[in-house]
């Protein structure tokens, strides 16, 4: 049996539409029809070489990370007890740890320091209509939303931000008179503003963007005020951010940017004992002012992706209907479209190819 895939076959190239084999699932894995995948700015850094180096590809290589889909067979070493039924809806859980080293010990599989991956990275993706899951690395949708298109970003977009906020109430840098920043109301700010005041204790949520659509979303999302940071100076910024809170600095931001010029803005308006948690990958080296950070005791917080059970709690969120879903479905057939619509920032939430 024959399936749809976009295949990688160079860097700085499109993706190419071909039929291939349908994949048979090892004896511990579950073939995993796929209903819906998200499109992520970091699948167009991916055929642009960005990861080259943290995560080489063989050619030719099925990307996409954010998947979901239904159970269409299992191997024969999948245990009964893994509660895997054929169409049953299931989310995939993108960071396939190799379960030795202690980051995996440890359940942050997504860190693993061993022979462990990401699908999409290496493990064909989701940009197929099959594909073959560990059944350790399915997880089951407790109820709720069951639209496919929905719950395929939370595994990313939906995820990824979750966890950074994560890190800065766990620093303490949340609550009743504190102001958070999210920066960058993309896919991933557009669910970070929404945990910023799900987790924040009260806190004054703001959002930062370069474009008033996307601060629409923000505002949609929870935020209390909105910053169109385009063409502004830190002080202009500071002065909006004053005229807004009362305030001209912030206890913490969550960076869904990770632009050389975001975080550099990130530091001109953190209050002393201020948090950054650095989620995005626009850029790949930054500069802060030590003197600064010392002197004033600022904490930056590198936050990758999340694990299983950040998901499954990301999931209970959803299914309480404690999340707002910004997606555009599109067509597989339209993917490098697609692809380079996210390259030029032209797409507001998350953009999703739904299969049949």
């Amino acid at each position: 049996m024959l399936m749809r895939a976009a295949r990688m076959y160079g860097y700085h190239q499109p993706l190419r539409l071909e039929e291939i084999p349908v994949p048979a699932p090892g004896p511990d894995e579950v073939l995993v029809k796929v209903a819906a995948t998200g499109m992520c700015r970091s699948d167009h850094q991916l055929l642009e070489g960005y990861f080259q180096r943290a995560a080489p590809m063989e050619f030719p290589a099925v990307p996409g990370h954010e998947v979901a889909g239904h159970v269409a067979g299992t191997g024969s070493a999948v245990p009964r007890s893994a509660g895997l039924a054929e169409g049953e809806l299931v989310l995939v859980s993108a960071g396939w740890g190799d379960g030795t080293c202690r980051q995996c010990h440890e359940g942050n599989e997504q860190l693993c320091t061993g022979t462990g991956g990401w699908i999409g990275f290496g493990p064909p993706g989701g940009f197929a209509e099959y594909v073959a899951v560990p059944h350790r690395h399915l997880v089951q949708v407790p109820g709720g939303d069951q639209k496919a298109e929905h719950l395929a970003p939370l595994t990313d977009a939906g995820l990824t931000p979750y966890r950074g906020v994560k890190k800065l109430v766990a620093a303490g840098k949340l609550g009743p008179g504190r102001t958070v920043v999210v920066v960058g109301i993309g896919g991933l700010g557009s669910y970070a503003v929404q945990y910023a005041k799900l987790l924040g204790g009260g806190a004054t949520v703001v959002a930062f963007s370069r474009t008033d659509e996307k601060l629409a979303v923000a505002r949609q999302g929870g935020a209390d005020h909105t910053v169109n940071t385009r063409d502004l100076s830190s002080r202009q910024v500071q002065d909006e951010l004053e005229r807004l809170t009362g305030r001209r600095t912030v206890d913490a931001i969550l960076d869904c940017a990770g632009a050389p010029a975001s975080i550099a803005l990130d530091f001109e308006i953190l209050a002393a004992e201020g948090a950054v948690a650095s989620v995005g990958l626009m850029g790949t080296k930054v500069e802060v002012p030590l003197n600064v950070i010392v002197g004033t005791e600022l904490s930056y917080f590198g936050s990758f992706w999340g694990n299983h059970n950040d998901l499954t709690e990301v999931l209970a969120l959803a299914a309480a209907g404690q999340i707002r879903h910004t997606v555009t479905t599109v067509n597989f057939e339209d993917i490098n479209d697609n692809l380079e619509a996210l390259a030029r920032g032209d797409v507001v939430g998350r953009q999703v190819i739904v299969f049949d």
